[in-house]
């Protein structure tokens, strides 16, 4: 009986049972959000791409007053000039993308089977700038985060649909899975802890976001940060925040742990770039 159960390795969070490892992601896609549908049954689905501010309508009130002059427009100006800047080969990034880069965020990541790996958009960016001769930028924030602001911004409004396409997709997003239930840290703790266990609770002074919708508004700008910054960026200060070693950016561990979770945002729309406290 011991074996089995090590075999099955259920992922359970508070009542909330994710499924074995290996089930079929659609069922885990159906119990992930009818979870938070039940546990929120007063939030419309597509209001959980706004993240806390979907269920907190104090906190709602500020932020909207915020998105009437966003602190990220800046970024987004810079984003589309370094967009259509040509590299030393005349080429631009343009080049690089289905529909020259424009309204394309929602088909990211994905798994390309023949890399074996998952995909993302800053990753892209960045193999485009490579492949034209020129060095790649930081991931967490600066240039790379005003140019995906950009291209994220194009994509408002269309609906995230990310596809598992293979046995090979299907262990990225096993290992995503596994990522986001698994304890780390010095406190114990994992994603799921805070995001969906405890999502709506407060832990101090801030109340804890649904995990469904995290990703439909990176990269964000935090009034913590002062500037915008990437969604792996983000990943690295939830490990730091549990006293957990975090792994670089865009390490196979984080793009493999985005996969899962855009995959169980399936169905929102893209809203980003967004601001954040």
């Amino acid at each position: 009986m011991r074996k089995l159960l090590a075999l099955t390795f259920s992922l359970a969070i508070g009542g909330f049972v994710m499924g074995p490892a290996q089930a079929d992601p659609a069922d885990d896609l159906a119990a992930f959000q009818n979870y938070f549908k039940q546990k929120f049954p007063e939030v419309p689905f597509q209001d959980f791409a706004n993240g806390v501010y979907a269920i907190d309508p104090a906190s709602r009130a500020q932020w909207e007053a915020i998105e009437e002059f966003p602190p990220y427009e800046i970024a987004i100006e810079e984003g589309e000039r370094l967009f259509n800047i040509p590299f030393k080969n005349g080429k631009t990034y343009a080049d690089c993308f289905e529909n020259g880069g424009i309204g394309i965020a929602q088909n990211y990541p994905y798994f390309d089977d023949e890399r074996k790996e998952v995909i993302t958009l800053p990753l892209a960016i960045n193999e485009c700038r490579v492949q034209n001769g020129e060095k790649p930028l930081p991931y967490k924030k600066g240039k790379l985060a005003s140019i995906l602001a950009y291209m994220v911004y194009t994509s408002r409004g269309n609906v995230i649909d990310v596809k598992i396409p293979s046995l090979s997709a299907r262990d990225a997003y096993e290992k995503g899975k596994q990522s986001y239930y698994a304890r780390r840290g010095q406190l114990n703790m994992a994603c799921a802890h805070c995001h969906v266990d405890n999502a709506g609770r407060r832990i101090r002074a801030d109340l804890l976001s649904p995990a469904l919708g995290h990703v439909t508004h990176f990269p964000v700008y935090r009034s913590k940060w002062g500037e915008l910054g990437t969604l792996h960026r983000r990943f690295a200060g939830c490990n730091k925040q549990v006293r957990a070693k975090p792994f670089k950016a865009q390490s196979e561990e984080y793009r493999n742990l985005e996969y899962f979770l855009t995959y169980m945002s399936n169905g929102l729309e893209i809203n980003g770039p967004g601001a954040r406290k």
